[in-house]
């Protein structure tokens, strides 16, 4: 997926205010993109190089689109949420529209808001719904499942299910394979820099350093940079070397 792939479909978002048609897997297939491109700024001898600076600003770009792409398509599924909660009318083709990540946010959103109204408008007593970060999940049974069919009215809702009683697993809905995503620089642990202690000389433009990382430097700052981008810059007396880190 292609910097002019996702700025395509975060232009058809903008121009819209319902969701559109996109692949199921292009977030990862971003994600793959971003690892070539990073792939490909390690292996520069120069990362300060024209050419390995304008592939960092590529990687910049595809963060932030994909970034954008997401804010706006969740704004748009919020809004289906509270228009399903309402009982309003919606184009449930806008539900097919999301993709598996986003139709289990929906899910799980429509759920919890109809919980909430069953505690505070209708008087029914108060499950909490706990997510997994903050707790253990709450059994399925002690919420109302909220299903949007194809043949269903908009904004139906199923009955919540008998605790202690068993209901059928609905069949696993089968996805796009995962994109493998591009394999970093030789070495089957994860990848060490070396790195220095530096004092900044003078104010730089922000930069990608070999290890991945963002860097804005400021005349005056003391940093840890990897030893290859430290040895670039102190090179060019834009920084001098303090220390070696171990």
């Amino acid at each position: 997926m292609k910097l002019d792939d996702l700025r395509s479909i975060l232009l058809s978002e903008r121009e819209t205010g319902r969701l559109t048609s996109v692949s199921p897997d292009f977030y990862e297939k971003g994600h793959a993109e971003l690892a070539a491109i990073t792939k490909k700024v390690y292996e520069f001898e120069d990362p300060f190089s024209d050419e390995a600076r304008s592939l960092i600003d590529e990687t910049l770009s595809i963060r932030e689109t994909l970034e954008d792409i997401f804010s706006l398509r969740t704004r748009k599924i919020l809004a289906l949420t509270v228009m399903h909660a309402e009982g309003n009318y919606y184009d449930r083709e806008e539900v097919k529209r999301m993709i598996p990540a986003e139709r289990e946010m929906f899910d799980q959103i429509t759920a919890a808001i109809e919980q909430s109204q069953g505690h505070l408008i209708r008087n029914r007593p108060h499950v909490p719904i706990t997510s997994p970060r903050h707790g253990a999940p709450v059994p399925a049974a002690a919420t109302a499942a909220v299903t949007v069919s194809d043949e269903g009215d908009p904004g139906e809702l199923s009955e919540p299910a008998e605790i202690g009683e068993e209901a059928d697993a609905p069949a696993e809905q089968a996805g796009p394979a995962p994109v493998p995503v591009a394999a970093a620089p030789a070495g089957s642990g994860p990848i060490t820099h070396p790195c220095t202690l530096v004092r900044v000389l003078q104010d730089m433009d922000t930069f990608m350093g070999v290890d991945g990382r963002v860097y804005t430097l400021s005349k005056g700052d003391i940093v840890t940079l990897p030893e290859r981008n430290a040895a670039v810059l102190t090179e060019r007396n834009i920084v001098l070397n303090i220390n070696l880190c171990k």
